[in-house]
């Protein structure tokens, strides 16, 4: 024999029907944070650490090209001298030499520039100078076996 009530006696008790609140704010961030922390940890641990690297541009730099107004001159200028020490030569200007992401910056007391790394070890230095504006491309000097080539 089947009764159907209408009152609700039948009928499964619902969460509602309890007298307990739902964990909100703090409580329920922490409990999905705690859901994927072994995951994160787990993550953290697989991917390799990269430590930046310490780009070594030391070396002889001869000059390669002068640009001035527009126009490619070959170019007999004095190297450009780059040593491990953070020291530099040019021209009779000592100084000191820093890296700085894409950057070399030459600086001494009185003055500060910045010459430009670009690929194939070469080093653009653009200043403005008594001639105008002046491009100077320096390579590195790679001495393999004997031979002095440029690189």
């Amino acid at each position: 024999m089947s009764c159907t009530c209408t009152n609700g006696q039948d009928r499964r008790p619902q969460l509602r029907d309890l007298d307990v609140e739902i964990p909100m704010g703090y409580v329920r961030v922490a409990s999905r944070l705690l859901r994927y922390l072994p995951l994160t940890a787990l993550l953290l641990m697989a991917i390799p650490s990269s430590y930046a690297q310490k780009v070594d541009l030391s070396g002889r730099y001869q000059c390669a090209q002068a640009k001035m107004h527009g126009k490619v001159i070959p170019c007999n200028a004095a190297p450009l001298i780059l040593k491990n020490d953070g020291r530099f030569e040019l021209r009779g200007w000592e100084g000191s030499y820093l890296v700085n992401g894409p950057w070399v910056e030459l600086s001494d007391s009185l003055i500060k520039t910045r010459a430009k790394i670009e690929p194939g070890h070469k080093i653009v230095l653009r200043y403005f100078g008594k001639h105008g504006f002046v491009e100077m491309t320096y390579e590195r000097r790679v001495v393999e076996l004997g031979k002095t080539a440029l690189s």
